[in-house]
Order: structure tokens, then sequence, then C-alpha cells
């Protein structure tokens, strides 16, 4: 993948997460203020937890930040897929949100 492929794939990734923020926000009590500076949204709970996303651009990789630990993801057949295990981004997240949010969140590509 070229480093702009990359680059076009990874900010819609980060778009959705904010868009998602927004939405979640509007729709329930959960109160996430998410913050962007270049390549890292902070999303930040009432609790003051918080989870990090952040573009590896020379590794072309999405890393993600939470209480339940730190996670690479690359693109594989079109989805931010685990280096590790597989698992989805998406999935992740909603996963991590949900457990410092305490009440379940949902995260999705656009």
């Amino acid at each position: 993948m070229t480093e702009l492929d990359y680059l076009d794939k990874a900010e819609a990734a980060l778009s959705a997460i904010e868009v998602a923020c927004d939405r979640i926000n509007d729709a329930t009590d959960a109160d996430v203020d998410n913050q962007r500076t270049g390549g890292m949204i902070t999303l930040t709970f009432a609790n003051r937890s918080q989870i990090i996303v952040n573009l590896q651009k020379p590794l072309q990789e999405i890393w993600l930040a939470a209480r339940a630990g730190g996670f690479h993801y690359r693109l594989s057949q079109g989805q931010w897929t685990d280096t590790k295990d597989g698992s989805e981004l998406f999935a992740c997240l909603s996963r991590c949100a949900s457990e410092q949010a305490g009440q379940a969140l949902v995260f999705n590509p656009l």
C-alpha cells in the first residue's frame, strides 16, 4: 500500500471515530469528550479514563491504547485488524469504550 493510500484510509478511520463520538453524545448520557491533534484522537470519559487512537505512519498502522491494553492494527482486506489476534479496530474500540464508560457504546467505520 502506498503512503497516500494508508493516509486516506487511516484518516477515514479517525473521522469515523469522531462521528461516532458525536452520535454517542447525542444519543446517550455517556459524555465522551474527543480531542484530535493531528493523527491522534484522545477520548476522555466521565470517570476521566482515556482511550488514545493514533496513527503510526512509518508502520502504516493505527494504535489504540486503553485500560484493557495496547493494540496495533494494520489494514487487511479493507478492515483494520489487530496484528496479534486479527480482531477488528472498531469492535475493540466499542468493547474498550463500553468498559470505560460503564455502558454499551458502538463505534462503526463510515
